[in-house]
C-alpha cells in the first residue's frame, strides 16, 4: 500500500513532505549495522561453546545476550524486506534470506503477512493474517463455551509468549500451506534447507547436545522478546482501531501504533522498532532514521509514549469493546455484565 491516506484527502499531505528526508537507507549505515550486529552474534556463539566446557551458568548471561542480537538480526530482516536497508533490492534479499535463517524465518512468507499487516493494521473488519488474534466482545460472547477457552489460552501470557512464541518461530515457520504462493513455499523450503545445513553442521563440529543448549535457549529468549514487542505495537491502552469506512493510513499509523519508550540498550537491541508509529508512517524509513524523525518533527509531538514497565500491564488486554472504543480485559467485560 502506498503511504496515503486511504480517503485520499490532499488536507494531510504534509506529512508526506514531512518524512521523505528520512525514508531509503544509506548503504554505509545499513553495512555498519550488519557488522555491529551479524559479527557479535557468531562471536557470542563461539564464547557459548566454549562456556559450556566449564559451567551452564556461565553460558547463560551469554544466552541472554544472544537473544538481544537476535532480535535485532530480526530487525535487519525486517526492513530488508520493506526495501528500506539497502538500496539494492537483491542484496537485501540475500541479507534478508540469511538472517532471516538465523530467526529460523521464511523471508518472503514472512514479508507476505507482513505487507498484509501494514495494510489492514487497527482495521477492525480486515483482521486476521499478519496480527494477532483479537476478538470484539460480541464476537466472543457469541462463541461457543469451547471456543471461548481456546481463545482465553491462547491469549493467556505464559501461553502467548512463554509457549507459543518459541513454538511459532521452531516449528511453525517450518511448514507451508496450499494457500501459499510459489514464492512463499520456496522461501519456507530454502530457509528449511539452510537451517538443516547450518545445524548439521554446527552438531558435527561442536556436538548435538552443545547445539541444542545453545540454540533452543537463544531462540526462546529471541522469540519471547520480538512477538512482546510486535503485541504492544497495536495492543495498548488508547490505540485507536476503526471500522474499514472510517480508517485512515495516517490515523492509525499515529494513534493505532505504539511509542514505546525503552531504556538505550534495549532500545538499541530492539533497532528503535519502539518508534512504531513512524514506521507505520512510512515502512521505507530504515530503523536507523526512525528517533531522528519522531525527534525533530512537530507531527509526533502529541504522541503519548508508554512508558518501559508500563507496557507489561498490557498484555492483559484482551477484547475489543466496540461500544467504549477500545480493548479490554475479561474482568473488565464480567464487570460490564454486572452493571448491565
Amino acid at each position: 500500500m502506498s503511504e496515503v491516506k486511504k480517503n485520499g484527502s490532499k488536507s494531510d499531505d504534509g506529512w508526506v513532505k514531512i518524512i521523505a528526508p528520512y525514508r531509503n537507507g544509506d548503504n554505509l549505515h545499513s553495512w555498519w549495522q550488519v557488522i555491529n550486529t551479524f559479527f557479535p552474534y557468531i562471536l557470542l556463539w563461539g564464547l557459548m561453546v566454549i562456556s559450556l566446557k566449564y559451567r551452564y551458568w556461565i553460558t547463560v548471561p551469554l544466552i541472554l545476550l544472544s537473544a538481544g542480537f537476535l532480535v535485532r538480526l530480526f530487525i535487519i530482516f525486517h526492513d530488508c524486506g520493506h526495501g528500506s536497508f539497502f538500496k539494492s533490492k537483491r542484496l537485501s534479499e540475500i541479507v534478508g534470506y540469511i538472517f532471516g535463517m538465523l530467526a529460523f524465518t521464511p523471508y518472503h512468507r514472512w514479508h507476505y503477512s507482513h505487507l498484509i499487516h501494514h495494510q489492514t493494521v487497527g482495521n477492525l473488519d480486515k483482521r486476521g493474517l499478519g496480527d494477532v488474534w483479537t476478538l470484539t466482545v460480541d464476537e466472543y460472547l457469541a462463541l461457543p463455551k469451547k471456543k471461548q477457552l481456546a481463545y482465553r489460552i491462547f491469549r493467556n501470557p505464559i501461553i502467548m509468549f512463554g509457549f507459543g512464541a518459541a513454538l511459532l518461530f521452531l516449528i511453525g515457520n517450518r511448514f507451508s500451506r496450499k494457500s501459499f504462493s510459489r514464492k512463499q513455499k520456496m522461501s519456507v523450503y530454502a530457509t528449511n534447507a539452510g537451517i538443516a545445513v547450518l545445524a548439521t553442521t554446527l552438531c558435527l563440529t561442536i556436538g548435538w547436545k552443545e547445539y541444542l543448549l545453545i540454540q533452543i535457549p537463544v531462540m526462546y529468549f529471541a522469540s519471547i522478546g520480538g512477538v512482546y514487542l510486535f503485541y504492544l505495537q497495536h495492543q495498548f491502552d488508547g490505540v485507536h482501531w476503526y471500522s474499514d469506512k472510517e480508517w485512515d493510513f495516517k490515523t492509525v499509523a499515529l494513534h493505532g501504533s505504539s511509542y514505546y519508550q525503552l531504556p538505550a540498550i534495549l532500545q538499541w537491541f530492539s533497532g528503535n522498532i519502539g518508534f512504531h508509529h513512524v514506521h507505520h508512517l512510512s515502512s521505507k524509513i530504515p530503523n536507523y532514521r526512525l528517533e531522528k524523525c519522531h525527534r525533530e518533527n512537530e507531527l509526533f509531538s502529541s504522541i503519548k509514549p508508554i512508558p518501559f514497565l508500563q507496557g507489561f500491564k498490557y498484555v492483559h488486554l484482551k477484547l475489543w469493546d466496540t461500544q467504549a472504543g477500545k480493548l479490554i480485559r475479561f474482568k473488565d467485560l464480567k464487570m460490564k455484565s454486572i452493571t448491565a
